[in-house]
C-alpha cells in the first residue's frame, strides 16, 4: 500500500499544474501555521515540512495558495468529465473546440453582453487557461466542481457567444465575438441615429436612422446623378433610393414625387407613403397613352406587358412580330420593327406588327399618362421585398430580377424597414447579401422591410456625414429618400 502511494505521488508530482487556489473556486489563508483551502464543501490542509493533515493522503504539495490541479483530480474533486480544447480565430470570430469523451446532451444557446460575459461549460477544460484569447479580451478561467466558468471583459466592446454541439466525433463549440460597441445619438425630437448588431448565424452590423416622425421625400432627378448628400442638402438623413441605368441615369421602376408620376413601375416592390404611414407592395398602376385625335387606350407598362405595352427603361425594349413608335416629348421620333433600342429619355409604345391602336405616322402627338391605384402622394421602387408584416418574404424570382448574381453577392445593402409600432429605420448594413439582411432585420425587430439600391450605391448620410462604410469614393445615385425634421 505504501508502494502505491509512492508511486501516486511521484506520477502526480512529476505532472503537477501549480494555480491559485481561486481558480478552483477555494479560499485560502494561514491558520496555526497550516495551509487551509476551503470552499465548494471541501477542506483541504497542508502542514509544510509535515504534508497533508486534511485528507491525509501522500499527494503533491502546494506552494502556498497555489495548489496542484493533480491533487484535486485525485481526491474526485471534479464532478464533472475532462474535455480537450482547441483554439481558431477568423476576423471577428475566436472559436473554442472542446473534444468531448460522450455526447453532449444539452441545447444550443446563446448571448451577448457589454462588456462583460460569463459562459458556463459543464466540462473540465484546463485547457481554458492557456487559451489565445483576442486582443483587447481579458479571461477569467475557474474551474470548478460542476465545470469550468469563463468571465470574460471587455470594457467598451460588445461580447457575444454561441454555444452548440456536433457529433461524430462528439464536440462542444464556443463562438465567441468581439464586437465594436453600438451606438446611439439624438438627431431631433422623435429622431435618432444608431449603430446596432442584428443577430443571425453571424453578428450584422446596421447604420440607421430611426424616425418615430419626420417627413420623407424622394429627391432626385431623372437623368442626373448626385451624392445622396447633395440631393437634399438640408435633410436630417439621406439615403440612397431605387435603380436606375448606369449607362444614361434614368430611373428603373416607379417614382411618384408629390402625386406626379415621375418614372413608371418595373415590376419590383415599391414603398408608397403618404405623411408617415407607409406601405410596401407590387404597385397597382393603371396606364393610359393617348392617340394623335385624343383616343385613349390601356397599356402595359414595362415587365407588366400587355397587347399594347409602354416601355420607359433604355435598352433593348419588345419582341419579334411587334413594332413600336419611338416617342420624345410627347412626339413620334420613329416607328421601328422590334425589338429596337430605346435612347434615354424617351419612351415607346410596341403592339403586334402591322396593329396599332390607332393610326400613327412620325411626327404624330402620343403621350403617356399613369397613376397608382389606389393613389399615394409619394413612392419610389426598390426590391426585393424582405420582410412582410413580422415574416420572413425575401423571394427575388417574385419580382423583375433577371440575373440574381446581384443578390446573392456579398455588399453593403440599403433598406427601408419600420417596426410594428411605425418607427421608420432607413438603413445601410456592413456587407452581406439581402437574405441575411432579411433574417437580421426580423431579428432586430422589424415588421416591414424593402431592400433599396446596394453594392457601391449603398450610402446613408446623416447631416451631411456618410455614416456607413464605404470603400473607395461615394457613387452619385439619381434618386434618393430624404428625412426632415418633425
Amino acid at each position: 500500500m505504501r508502494l502505491f502511494a509512492l508511486l501516486l505521488f511521484l506520477s502526480l508530482a512529476l505532472g503537477q499544474t501549480l494555480l491559485p487556489a481561486r481558480t478552483f473556486g477555494l479560499e485560502f489563508r494561514e491558520e496555526g501555521g497550516a495551509w487551509v483551502y476551503e470552499g465548494e464543501g471541501v477542506r483541504l490542509v497542508y502542514v509544510p515540512g509535515v504534508g497533508w493533515a486534511e485528507p491525509p493522503l501522500e499527494l503533491p504539495p502546494p506552494e502556498r495558495e497555489r495548489l496542484p490541479l493533480e491533487v484535486l483530480k485525485a481526491l474526485g474533486y471534479f464532478q464533472v468529465p475532462e474535455a480537450g480544447a482547441r483554439y481558431g480565430g477568423q476576423g471577428r470570430l475566436f472559436r473554442l473546440v472542446l473534444d468531448l469523451p460522450a455526447p453532449h446532451l444539452g441545447s444550443p444557446e446563446e448571448g451577448v453582453g457589454r462588456g462583460r460575459l460569463e459562459v458556463g461549460l459543464p466540462y473540465l477544460v484546463p485547457g481554458l487557461l492557456s487559451a489565445p484569447w483576442p486582443q483587447g479580451l481579458a479571461a477569467e478561467v475557474r474551474l470548478l466542481p460542476r465545470g469550468t466558468r469563463l468571465t470574460l471583459k471587455a470594457p467598451g466592446s460588445l461580447l457575444r457567444y454561441r454555444l452548440f454541439p456536433l457529433e461524430n466525433p462528439p464536440r462542444l463549440v464556443l463562438d465567441l465575438y468581439l464586437l465594436l460597441p453600438e451606438v446611439e445619438e439624438a438627431l431631433a425630437p422623435g429622431v435618432r441615429y444608431r449603430e446596432v448588431y442584428a443577430f443571425t448565424t453571424e453578428p450584422l452590423r446596421l447604420y440607421l436612422v430611426e424616425a418615430e416622425r419626420g417627413r420623407l421625400l424622394p429627391v432626385g432627378t431623372p437623368l442626373k446623378r448626385a451624392l445622396p448628400k447633395d440631393l437634399a442638402p438640408d435633410a436630417l438623413a439621406v439615403l440612397n433610393g431605387g435603380y436606375f441605368d448606369p449607362k444614361t441615369g434614368a430611373p428603373i421602376g416607379l417614382w411618384v414625387q408629390d402625386g406626379v408620376t415621375v418614372s413608371y413601375p418595373f415590376g419590383r416592390t415599391a414603398l408608397m407613403w403618404d405623411g408617415f404611414q407607409f406601405f410596401l407592395g407590387l404597385p397597382r398602376f393603371e396606364a393610359v397613352v393617348a392617340g394623335p385625335k385624343g383616343e385613349r387606350v390601356r397599356v402595359g407598362v414595362n415587365a407588366s406587358r400587355a397587347r399594347y405595352t409602354a416601355h420607359t427603361v433604355p435598352g433593348v425594349v419588345g419582341r419579334e412580330g411587334e413594332e413600336g413608335a419611338v416617342v420624345v416629348a410627347d412626339r413620334v421620333q420613329a416607328l421601328l420593327p422590334a425589338p429596337l433600342d430605346l435612347p434615354a429619355g424617351a419612351w415607346a409604345l410596341t403592339f403586334p406588327k402591322g396593329l396599332p391602336p390607332f393610326p400613327l405616322k412620325v411626327g404624330d402627338r402620343l403621350s403617356l399618362y399613369g397613376r397608382l391605384d389606389p393613389p399615394f402622394r409619394y413612392a419610389l421602387e426598390g426590391g426585393p421585398l424582405l420582410v412582410r408584416e413580422g415574416r420572413y418574404a425575401f423571394d427575388p424570382a417574385r419580382e423583375n430580377f433577371k440575373d440574381p448574381r446581384p443578390l446573392q453577392a456579398v455588399a453593403p445593402q440599403a433598406a427601408v424597414a419600420w417596426t410594428r409600432e411605425g418607427r421608420l429605420w432607413l438603413l445601410v448594413s456592413e456587407p452581406t447579401t439581402p437574405g441575411v439582411l432579411a433574417r437580421g432585420l426580423l431579428a432586430l425587430g422589424a415588421w416591414n422591410a424593402l431592400r433599396m439600391d446596394g453594392g457601391g450605391s449603398a450610402q446613408l448620410w446623416v447631416r451631411g456625414r456618410l455614416r456607413s462604410p464605404y470603400q473607395g469614393s461615394p457613387r452619385p445615385v439619381v434618386s434618393a429618400l430624404a428625412l426632415y425634421a418633425p
